[in-house]
C-alpha cells in the first residue's frame, strides 16, 4: 500500500499520486489503470474516493474512461492528421487545396441566412447583425476518423455583387475562390489559430474525449482593396490533427518619399 501523507482532500492526494504513476511511467499511455478494487487497496481509500480521484484526472485529461472496460491513459503520441493549410492553382488557374480530396462529407450541408456577430464583424469589417448566408458542413477523413466542422460565410452585399454565390453558398472553398476571381477579385488570405475548450455541440459533433479542446481557425478572403469578402472556421479536436502552414516572405512596400 502507498502512504498518503499530503495536504488537501483525500481523493486529490490520490489523484496527485496516480498523477506521478502515469508522468513517472509506470502507467504507459494507452495502457490501462488498475481496477477501483486494486486503487483501494493501494492508497487504502474507499471506492467514492477512488471514483473521485479518477474523475478528477479525467477533468485534467490524463485519462479516458470507458464504460463497461475501466480507465486508460490517454495517449500523448502525434495528432492523426496533418492539415496543409495552403492554397495553389491548378494548371488551369483553378484553385487547389492539398487537403481537399481527404474529407469526405459525413452529411448533407446545411444552407441558412444568419447575420455577424461580435466576433466576425470584426474579421468581416461589418457592422453587428448584418446579413449572411451561412454552410455548415460535416467532414470526415475516412483514413483516421478526424472529424472536423466547417462554416462558410459570405456578406449578402458580397452575394449581390456575386449573384452565384448568393444561389449556391454552399460551395467548397476552392469553388467559391474561382467564383470571387472571375468576378475580377485578386485574392489574398488571413487566417487566425486559437485553441479553446469546445460548446457541448462542437464535443459531440466532434466526438471527443473529455478535457480535450479544439483547434478553432478562421480564414478570410480578402479581394480589391483588401476588403474582407468571405469568412469560413474549421473546427477540429486538437488531439486528432495539427496544422501545417508554408511560409513565404512577403515584399516589404516602398518606402514613400517626400516631395
Amino acid at each position: 500500500m502507498s502512504e498518503i501523507q499530503r495536504p488537501g482532500a483525500l481523493y486529490q492526494q490520490v489523484a496527485a499520486a496516480i498523477r506521478e504513476a502515469i508522468l513517472s511511467g509506470e502507467y504507459e499511455p494507452g495502457s490501462p489503470l488498475p481496477s477501483e478494487a486494486q486503487l483501494m487497496v493501494r492508497y487504502g481509500v474507499s471506492r467514492p474516493t477512488v471514483r473521485n480521484a479518477i474523475a478528477a484526472l479525467r477533468a485534467e485529461g490524463l485519462i479516458d474512461v470507458q464504460h463497461g472496460k475501466g480507465s486508460f491513459v490517454r495517449s500523448d503520441g502525434q495528432p492523426a492528421l496533418t492539415i496543409e493549410r495552403r492554397i495553389s492553382h491548378s494548371a488551369e488557374g483553378k484553385f487547389v487545396m492539398p487537403n481537399g480530396d481527404i474529407w469526405q462529407e459525413a452529411e448533407q450541408p446545411s444552407t441558412y441566412r444568419t447575420h455577424t456577430t461580435k466576433t466576425t464583424s470584426r474579421l468581416l469589417q461589418l457592422d453587428e447583425e448584418e446579413a449572411l448566408f451561412g454552410c455548415d458542413r460535416l467532414l470526415t477523413d475516412p483514413s483516421t476518423g478526424t472529424r472536423a466542422m466547417h462554416r462558410t460565410l459570405i456578406p449578402f452585399e458580397v452575394a449581390e455583387a456575386v449573384p452565384l454565390l448568393g444561389k449556391e453558398p454552399c460551395k467548397p472553398p476552392a469553388a467559391i475562390y474561382w467564383v470571387l476571381t472571375q468576378a475580377g477579385h485578386a485574392l489574398a488570405w488571413t487566417e487566425i489559430v486559437r485553441a479553446r475548450m469546445p460548446l457541448p455541440d462542437e464535443r459531440t459533433t466532434l466526438q471527443l474525449p473529455d478535457a480535450t479542446p479544439i483547434l478553432h481557425v478562421t480564414r478570410t478572403a480578402h479581394g480589391t482593396d483588401d476588403r474582407p469578402l468571405i469568412l469560413e472556421e474549421l473546427r477540429v479536436g486538437a488531439d486528432r490533427a495539427e496544422l501545417a502552414y508554408r511560409i513565404t516572405a512577403d515584399q516589404q512596400p516602398t518606402p514613400r518619399t517626400r516631395t
